[in-house]
């Protein structure tokens, strides 16, 4: 059996070192002690005395904001007629994106366009950041405040400590450990970015900007017969009435857009990095691999679909005025 073992070795070298180190990584996996994964639904500020809009995410959102201007201008600094290199993987995503647009606006996509396909690169490229090694690895420890006043007291003699709200007797051979432990503790990990899409604050901040551009876009089509669909006390007798509700429920449709985006944008994401997390921290190498994978893939989804979801209600928005423009034309 050895000597089989031995001769499959020096026959396949490269397969038995990736084996070899697939099996190293593994038991390395359990060895190894992995810190607990850091939890926090909104984005935290960098620094514990600076100012509380300066917070992970932020930063994230400022630095894939470049990324996506860095890729613009790549792709057009060397415009050729023959496409080729990175101009022509560009062209060959804004083509895709434009006939998907073109399929639910038709005409107006040339005209929705530039808003769903700016939210597009910078939701897949906001989700896609998290996966990136060192987003929400790398940071600082902060000194969390004390939730009350004198919560760090100690007593002399047989001391009295007060930590997290709790009283605890802690004998004389301990007590220079206790403040030690209890300020241990209190220290906050903070990471110094965190993937914009796991923050509700630009979630729900994208899903109000999308539904503003839906009344504007609105407006623009029907003008002010646009708040008619709110504001319906057409029809007579009961029927008045009927319309006024349908109209009521229209509003509080439109606002529960804003909710449904925001959240649904949220939690696949943050889903993702806490399974990621979770998974790195029970083994840490090779079983976060496949997850990464799907993570990759979930990020595309989430941008196409907040993308679609966009343009479709763009166009419903304004698909009376198009209904109009057909019985004038006949």
């Amino acid at each position: 059996m050895w000597e089989r073992f031995k001769a499959w070795v020096q026959a396949n070298p490269v397969k038995a070192g990736v084996w070899a180190g697939v099996i190293i990584l593994l038991i390395l996996g359990f060895v190894i002690p992995v810190p607990t994964p850091h939890v926090a639904l909104s984005g935290e500020p960098i620094f514990s005395d600076g100012p509380r809009w300066l917070t992970n995410s932020m930063v994230a959102t400022v630095v894939v904001d470049i990324v996506l201007i860095l890729l613009a201008l790549l792709a057009t600094a060397r415009m050729k007629l023959v496409p080729s290199g990175w101009q022509n993987f560009m062209e060959m995503v804004v083509e895709y994106l434009y006939g998907l647009a073109e399929s639910i606006a038709g005409r107006d996509a040339r005209k929705y366009f530039p808003w769903v396909a700016t939210i597009f690169f910078f939701v897949i490229i906001s989700n896609w950041s998290g996966l990136i090694p060192g987003v929400g690895s790398i940071g600082f420890f902060h000194d969390a405040a004390p939730t009350t006043e004198g919560e760090h007291a100690l007593v002399l003699g047989r001391q009295l400590a007060m930590a997290d709200g709790n009283l605890l007797l802690v004998e004389p051979a301990a007590a220079d450990a206790a403040p030690a432990a209890a300020e241990e503790e209190h220290r906050v990990f903070v990471p110094l970015f965190r993937p914009p899409s796991a923050d509700l604050n630009m979630t729900f901040a994208l899903s109000l900007i999308v539904m503003t551009m839906v009344q504007v876009w609105g407006v623009r089509a029907l003008g002010g017969g646009y708040f008619r669909k709110f504001f319906n006390l057409s029809g007579e007798g009961f029927m008045k009435y009927i319309n006024g509700f349908v109209g009521i429920l229209e509003l509080i449709s439109e606002f529960s857009r804003v909710l449904a985006f925001g959240f649904r944008l949220f939690g696949n994401i943050f889903a993702g990095e806490i399974v990621l997390a979770t998974m790195a921290f029970l083994i840490a190498f090779l079983l976060p691999i496949p997850f990464y994978a799907l993570e990759i893939f979930v990020g595309f989804v989430q941008a196409l679909v907040f993308m679609m979801l966009a343009l479709v209600f763009f166009t419903m928005a304004t698909i009376s005025h198009g209904h109009d423009d057909h019985e004038h034309s006949h």
